[in-house]
């Protein structure tokens, strides 16, 4: 298993490789990308916080996932200040079959976004900015 919380850009290809191998038919990744727009306010980027024991809590996603499926997960979350068009979460799961992995991975992401202490304050177009999460 692979997880971390870093403020450097993500690694996706070498997600990728821990979590395939020559047993795994399918790879399913999701990249958490930066997009211009939240719920119908224009975003020009935005800065991710996390608790100091943020890591942790994305193990325990990952091991979660790693034990139900039965397969390498991985997992990474970017914090610190993200443009536009920036991967700020990373996640990749390799099984045997495609179902399993995109179920897998769907589950882990959900697990992410509600146990792992991160938070985004965004920066709106205009000059104002909202923190998300907290």
């Amino acid at each position: 298993m692979l997880s971390l919380v870093t403020g450097l850009p993500i690694e996706e290809a070498e997600c990728e490789r821990f979590v395939s191998s020559d047993a795994n038919g399918a790879v399913v990744t999701f990249r958490g990308v930066i997009r211009n727009h939240d719920h119908g306010t224009a975003v020009s980027g935005l800065e991710y916080s996390a608790h100091p024991e943020a890591e942790r809590f994305l193990r325990q996603c990952c091991l979660i996932v790693a034990e139900e499926a039965g397969a390498p997960v991985a997992a990474v979350h970017r914090t610190g200040s993200l443009k536009i068009g920036d991967v700020a979460l990373f996640a990749a799961v390799g099984t045997a079959h495609r179902g399993d992995a995109f179920s897998a991975c769907a589950h882990l992401v959900d697990l992410i976004k509600t146990r792992v202490p991160i938070w985004k304050r965004q920066h709106l177009t205009g000059g104002t900015t909202e923190w998300v999460g907290l």
